[in-house]
């Protein structure tokens, strides 16, 4: 037993090395990672279930790389050099996310480098719990649209979107339809969204995977609408659903609208691999270092701070409607 568990701590060693390395390198502080998943136990253990019958059922492997209590999840963040990070959490059904919400907020008050993070879903009252998380403080929401079964545009959503829009909220989105279409995922309910918000903070997951080309052409007409790289690029989801190499230009092209993410720790390989991932692209170290750190300092206005050697997270401000998009110098690497 004793030999099993030197041999997980020397693994967690190596991983944390193999990140630091590529962040490090580029002269940064560390990584600022907007998809990571933090739930109440139960929750996150159903989930993790839902993965594991992807290999009971014979569709794909997909082992649990970091399936650890709580705290350690927390721990290798900080190991990792992650200097915040979020909480995405989403219900399935109706009356779960306010639930959700209160213990996000906990979590967040308890957890240095987390951005308070919340939900929400199509039901009576959502708009109130929804304005109540904003007052409360929250940074960030989630919505699971496959998940989730609900359509975005469902009228009981639309003060919600009015309200994220005007307080310049941003919402990381899983509407592509990987692993598994939905009735509700892909571009076109996406589109109608932001015809009637157009100022909607949006964060596309998975780069909208499949379907990176039609939510790349969103990013591009729309100024506060981004992606986020969570499990893009990695050989996993290569082999499920390739990046179309024809892209590559705009994805260059589109590097200020790139938020790493990461799906930790519900990913089948090591942390390391995504940045690496990112890495081989080849568009260069200026691109990666908007991706890996500089893009989602800007959205979410973190300073300095971080979870490295337990000091909690700097300065978190809405940047104001109508400031520059470029943003202040990003400080030094601190080593």
């Amino acid at each position: 037993m004793c030999g099993s568990s030197e041999g997980a701590e020397a693994e967690a060693e190596a991983d944390a090395v193999a990140v630091r390395r590529v962040w490090e390198r580029l002269g940064l502080p560390g990584l600022i990672d907007v998809h990571t998943h933090f739930m109440p136990d139960r929750v996150l253990r159903k989930v993790w279930a839902y993965f594991d019958s992807f290999g009971a059922s014979g569709t794909v492997e997909w082992p649990i790389t970091y399936r650890h209590e709580e705290e350690r999840r927390v721990a290798l963040l900080g190991e990792f050099g992650v200097r915040a990070f979020t909480s995405m959490l989403y219900p399935h059904k109706a009356g779960m996310a306010e639930w959700l919400n209160g213990w996000a907020a906990d979590f967040a008050r308890r957890t240095p480098g987390c951005l308070h993070t919340a939900t929400f879903f199509p039901e009576p009252g959502v708009d109130r719990y929804v304005r109540e998380a904003v007052e409360a403080g929250a940074r960030v929401f989630k919505s699971h649209v496959q998940v989730g079964g609900y359509d975005p545009n469902d009228p009981l959503l639309e003060p919600v979107w009015g309200l994220l829009a005007e307080a310049g909220i941003p919402v990381v989105m899983h509407c592509g339809s990987g692993p598994e279409p939905g009735k509700h995922t892909g571009p076109e309910p996406v589109a109608a969204l932001l015809a009637r918000h157009p100022r909607l903070p949006l964060v596309v997951a998975h780069m909208g995977m499949p379907e990176y080309a039609e939510f790349f052409a969103l990013a591009e007409r729309y100024e506060e609408v981004r992606l986020d790289t969570t499990m893009a690029f990695t050989d996993f989801s290569e082999g499920l659903m390739p990046f179309p190499a024809r892209e590559r230009g705009r994805l260059a092209d589109l590097a200020g609208k790139v938020l790493l993410g990461s799906d930790f720790p519900n990913i089948p390989y090591p942390y390391a691999h995504q940045l690496e991932s990112l890495e081989r692209l080849g568009l260069g170290d200026a691109w990666l270092r908007g991706v890996l750190y500089g893009n989602a300092a800007r959205v979410f206005g973190v300073e300095g701070g971080g979870l490295s050697g337990g000091a909690v997270i700097g300065a978190c401000s809405r940047r104001p409607r109508g400031a520059s998009a470029a943003g202040p110098p990003l400080p030094g690497p601190r080593l």
